[in-house]
């Protein structure tokens, strides 16, 4: 996929929120990850770009997770619970997400974020938000073309009601159907909602599995 190869090599290089660009190159590795050698740049979304129908949407990298290993949704705790929802919905081939280089492949997905950099304390202002959204965001839904869109949280909910026109509020475990693409949504699969019980395994993976249904995944 020519436009991705570009997409990601001009996405890497943007310096367009000094905050931004100060916080990711600027954290601190986590004792466990002190021999690691952090990604600290905007971070690539990836998956099936032949075949795919549903964006997995995001707030943006977590500190120690992306922009950690320069690939979203991998190295966290968020990332593990997500890639255990995916593997048992029949979407990834591991129940884990760690690194570039763990064998990890999806079937059918495209995983990305609204802000592609890391913010502090995982609060993009909403100028951040939208210049990410007017500068990555909105391309990448105009050439994935998604039959269905799952989104994150509330954040991602909102990055995507800009491009799509969303006349709709966030509504954990609704779908909303506009010009043909129906958006899913559900909380962050943060620790906050994971180890709260207030996101539980058994929830996203119907999320999951009823966007494939609609996607026509299989």
């Amino acid at each position: 996929m020519n436009w991705y190869a570009d997409f990601v090599n001009k996405l890497i290089t943007c310096r367009a929120c000094p905050r931004l660009v100060k916080h990711r190159e600027e954290v601190k590795p986590l004792s466990k990850f002190s021999d690691d050698k952090y990604w600290r740049r905007p971070v690539p979304p990836w998956g099936d770009l032949t075949n795919a129908r549903i964006m997995i949407v995001g707030l943006a990298p977590a500190a120690h997770g992306g922009n950690r290993t320069g690939r979203m949704f991998t190295g966290d705790s968020s990332a593990q619970f997500l890639f255990k929802a995916l593997h048992m919905a029949g979407l990834s081939n591991r129940p884990y997400s760690i690194s570039r280089n763990d064998d990890v492949t999806v079937r059918c997905i495209y995983i990305t974020s609204v802000v592609k950099c890391a913010p502090p304390n995982n609060k993009p202002t909403t100028d951040e938000i939208r210049t990410c959204v007017n500068n990555w965001f909105r391309y990448e839904i105009q050439r994935i073309k998604p039959k269905a869109i799952v989104t994150l949280g509330h954040i991602a909910f909102q990055g995507v009601r800009l491009v799509l026109g969303i006349n709709a509020e966030f509504r954990h475990g609704d779908y909303v159907d506009v010009n043909g693409v129906r958006i899913f949504m559900s909380y962050h699969p943060s620790p906050r909602n994971t180890n709260t019980g207030r996101l539980k395994i058994e929830d996203l993976v119907r999320i999951l599995k009823m966007a494939s249904e609609y996607a026509g995944c299989g």
